[in-house]
């Protein structure tokens, strides 16, 4: 993906043609169906090298947007940046030996956050700091209940 290609010529047309011809009718339900996948591994099972994870975000938020399911493409990439970051779930303790990671995760969810949730995923997580989840906690998709109970579905 770094050799730019993926910016080359209809990128949108280019992407949702993979998303088709994989039995997807949306880009939602094909990152869905694998909803611990970071959005690099998507863009790489849609065509390596010639679609990349800003992409894969940029067509994830405008479907949401028009589905008014934007809290929820906000939990789900909460889901990727945990799997990618604390793949054995939630550390027992936050000491430096994990402190990154928890960290991390965090600050990659907030940058793949639209700007109209940005104060939510900071409140969110502040609150995962202040008051841990259990140990080993690790959401398999945007719909974990302890998503739901933090980051609620507010959209009409």
């Amino acid at each position: 993906m770094s050799d730019g290609r993926s910016w080359d010529g209809h990128w949108k047309v280019r992407l949702y043609e993979r998303v088709r011809e994989r039995g997807y009718e949306s880009l939602t339900a094909f990152a869905e169906a694998r909803p611990t996948a970071s959005l690099g591994a998507l863009a790489e099972a849609l065509g390596e090298n010639d679609i990349n994870a800003v992409q894969v975000f940029s067509g994830l938020v405008a479907e949401a947007e028009r589905s008014h399911r934007l809290t929820r493409l906000v939990r789900g990439q909460l889901v990727r940046e945990l799997s990618a970051h604390l793949p054995n779930g939630w550390p027992a303790v936050l000491d430096d030996a994990n402190r990154f990671d928890v960290a991390h995760a965090l600050a990659r969810w907030s940058t793949y956050t639209p700007e109209t949730h940005e104060k939510r995923v900071e409140q969110v997580g502040d609150a995962l700091l202040a008051s841990p989840p259990p140990p080993g906690w690790r959401p398999l998709g945007p719909d974990d209940e302890l998503l739901l109970a933090l980051l609620p579905d507010e959209e009409a």
